[in-house]
């Protein structure tokens, strides 16, 4: 079939390169220039495992084109996905003027039937503006032109786009006309093999499907995250916890992972556009606001543990942070945890030394050069001569450290651990002292600032 995605960001570039990948033309356009310019050379202007050899595969192939050109690429489309971004209004809504722009564009030039899809994450009634601003445009122009305009939400999680677009857990369609279902059933067939797994429904309810999945998940994320600093105070374990209710197939294991908030370019606008959607619907979401609350205080947690440790003086103090983006295999940046926790140590005087995979660039873009701020090349170069270690981002990379290493490397043997990744009995016995989320502290056989707030009765092996 014959495609074209408006848009080059994250969505747009899975979007385009997975459908080319299995056959189809494509078609994907971006306004800016440099950027087309860039994927025509091969270059991924994002970090996605895979995405850089499919979009140079497909051209290669001659499936997909990029252009800043709307005109052609409307001409050429059966189908034209809307995959530009929606980013957050000054009221928290998601901010369609660009959807809408494309509407408008593709109005200006549409000649032939073609079916419009909202691939971006948008509020729910968004499909209806952009059919009444095609149709608006069409009616200007003097033209009577047959159109369709769909839903079909994306499900990406960043860090495996190409394996969610590829093997999809569901494809869920917004549409009322049973040519649109069957126009989509046809795009999508090469991911529909094994079983159906395309899913009609009426419009609004496809767009609100994608914000209830998000909203479900940080809902999870918040409440795991409650328990675990309810554990702390009653003295258990979340990591036990967790376990014992992950075994309940009712609940499963998915998304209880305690740790320091999430963030990203989904969870956080897509929940707090949910929860204006709702307000403005007349309706009060009292448990969106608190899933937002509980997270907003989670991200502030990792430096309260290093301000507490160091009995709030944290002057000169070198901190190191293993990982900068917001979740592993992403070099993402926004909302992500590790932006708190490096703000809040600059205001109250430290230094960090910081290492991350992926993400170093995009530090390096957003916060520049500092003298406060040393990017590391390895992540036993981050930890050199420094009072502490925080664990940010759950990289794989992160999971066995050379313990001995970091004795050697550390000024002082404390890690804080925002992912829960290590035994806390092996770290005492290490002689490190370990903070982790939802756990007691444990003390190792070194002096500690805090030793006089760690439970005695809870030291293993010191």
């Amino acid at each position: 079939m014959k495609v074209t995605v408006f848009g080059g960001g994250y969505v747009g570039l899975v979007t385009s390169a997975c459908l080319a990948h299995v056959g189809h033309h494509v078609i994907c356009v971006d306004l800016d220039v440099k950027k087309v310019e860039m994927l025509r050379q091969g270059i991924c202007p994002i970090f996605e495992p895979g995405l850089e050899d499919y979009l140079i595969d497909c051209q290669r192939e001659g499936l997909l084109e990029f252009t800043e050109e709307p005109a052609p690429a409307i001409e050429h489309a059966d189908l034209i996905f809307i995959a530009v971004g929606t980013p957050t209004d000054e009221d928290g809504t998601a901010d369609t003027r660009h959807v809408l722009d494309v509407a408008r564009t593709v109005g200006e030039h549409l000649n032939d039937f073609t079916v419009v899809v909202t691939k971006s994450t948008v509020p729910v009634g968004t499909a209806d503006a952009v059919k009444d601003e095609m149709k608006r445009i069409l009616d200007r122009r003097g033209v009577d032109v047959a159109f369709e305009v769909a839903s079909n939400p994306e499900f990406l999680k960043e860090g495996a786009a190409i394996a969610d677009f590829m093997k999809p857990d569901r494809i869920v369609v917004g549409t009322s006309s049973e040519r649109v279902a069957d126009i989509m059933r046809e795009l999508y067939a090469p991911f529909n093999r094994n079983h159906d797994r395309l899913m009609v429904m009426d419009i609004r309810s496809s767009e609100l499907t994608k914000y209830a999945a998000n909203a479900m998940l940080a809902t999870k994320i918040s409440f795991i995250n409650e328990i675990a600093n309810l554990a702390e105070h009653l003295g258990a374990d979340i990591e036990e916890v967790r376990q014992g209710i992950g075994a309940d197939p009712r609940i499963g294991y998915h998304f209880i992972y305690p740790g320091c908030g999430y963030g990203g370019s989904c969870f956080p606008k897509d929940v707090r556009a949910l929860q204006v959607t709702a307000e403005k619907a007349g309706y009060q979401p009292h448990l969106l606001s608190a899933v937002q609350n509980v997270n907003y205080h989670q991200k502030q947690r990792l430096f309260h543990k290093v301000c507490d440790y160091f009995n709030g003086d944290l002057v000169g103090k070198t901190i190191a942070i293993w990982g900068l983006a917001f979740k592993p295999r992403t070099d993402d940046m926004r909302e992500a945890p590790s932006r708190i926790l490096l703000e809040a140590l600059w205001d109250h005087g430290a230094r960090v030394q910081a290492y991350d995979p992926r993400a170093m660039e995009e530090c390096q873009r957003i916060y520049g050069d500092r003298d406060d701020l040393a990017l590391m090349g390895t992540k036993e170069a981050a930890v050199k001569e420094v009072d502490a270690l925080v664990i940010c981002t759950e990289w794989k990379h992160f999971w066995a450290p050379d313990l001995k290493v970091l004795m050697e490397k550390m000024k002082r043997p404390v890690v804080i651990d925002g992912r829960n990744l290590y035994d806390p009995a092996r770290m005492a016995n290490a002689g490190f002292d370990y903070l982790a989320v939802g756990r007691q502290g444990i003390a190792g056989n070194t002096l500690s600032l805090a030793a006089e707030k760690i439970d005695t009765k809870l030291v293993a092996n010191a």
